[in-house]
C-alpha cells in the first residue's frame, strides 16, 4: 500500500502563491463542497479536516471513492479539461478548505516550478492509490478489502484531531468495500 503524499501548505503560503485566486471557507460536518454534475472551475485544498468523495451511477448505485485528509487536493480534474464534477465532495466533521480558481492555479503551476513539482508528485501518489484501490476491488475478497479500508481509516484518524475522529457508518463502510451492508454484516 503506497503512502499518499500530502502537502503541508499553510494559509499564508497559499495566499502568497495564489493571490486573489483563492478563498477559504469553513465547512460543517456533512456539508457539501461540490456536487456531482456541478461546473468544474476550481480545485480545492484541505487545510484542516477530512473530505469524503462519492459518486452515484446512472442506476443510483453509490460508491465512496476516497477519504482525503489535511494537506490533500481534490477537484483537480478541471486542470485536465473536465468541465463537470464526476463526484460529490462532502466535509467529514468540521473542515477548513481553500478554493483555488482554475486560472490562478494554472498560472501558479507555470510560474512556480518548485510548487509544480510538488503538485505533480502529489497527483502521482493519488494515481498510485487509485490503482491500488482498483486492483483491490477486482482481485481481493471482501474480507481483505475491509481490512485495507480499516487500515486506511485508522491512518486518517491518526492524522486527525483526537477530539474529531472520522466516524464511518456501516453503510459507508460497505460502500467503500464494495459490498452491501447485509453482506458486510457477515464479516
Amino acid at each position: 500500500m503506497a503512502s499518499e503524499r500530502v502537502l503541508g501548505l499553510t494559509a499564508a503560503v497559499l495566499r502568497k502563491k495564489f493571490h486573489g485566486g483563492m478563498s477559504v471557507r469553513n465547512y460543517k460536518d456533512n456539508e457539501i463542497v461540490f456536487s456531482q454534475g456541478d461546473t468544474a472551475d476550481a480545485i480545492f485544498y484541505i487545510q484542516s479536516g477530512t473530505v469524503k468523495l462519492t459518486v452515484v451511477s446512472a442506476r443510483r448505485k453509490k460508491a465512496v471513492i476516497a477519504f482525503l485528509r489535511r494537506g490533500s487536493f481534490f477537484g483537480e480534474g478541471c486542470l485536465g479539461g473536465q468541465s463537470l464534477r464526476i463526484c460529490t465532495a462532502k466535509s467529514v466533521g468540521e473542515s477548513d478548505i481553500a478554493r483555488l480558481r482554475r486560472g490562478s492555479t494554472v498560472r501558479t503551476l507555470k510560474r512556480d516550478p518548485q510548487f509544480a513539482g510538488l503538485f505533480n508528485a502529489y497527483l502521482l501518489s493519488r494515481i498510485i492509490r487509485i490503482e491500488e484501490d482498483l486492483v483491490d476491488q477486482f482481485f481481493n475478497f471482501s474480507e481483505r478489502r475491509l481490512a485495507r479500508v480499516l487500515l486506511l481509516l485508522g491512518h486518517i484518524n491518526e492524522e486527525s484531531k483526537p477530539e474529531c475522529p472520522v466516524k464511518v457508518s456501516q453503510s459507508t463502510l460497505a460502500e467503500m468495500v464494495g459490498t452491501t451492508r447485509a453482506g458486510s454484516a457477515n464479516l
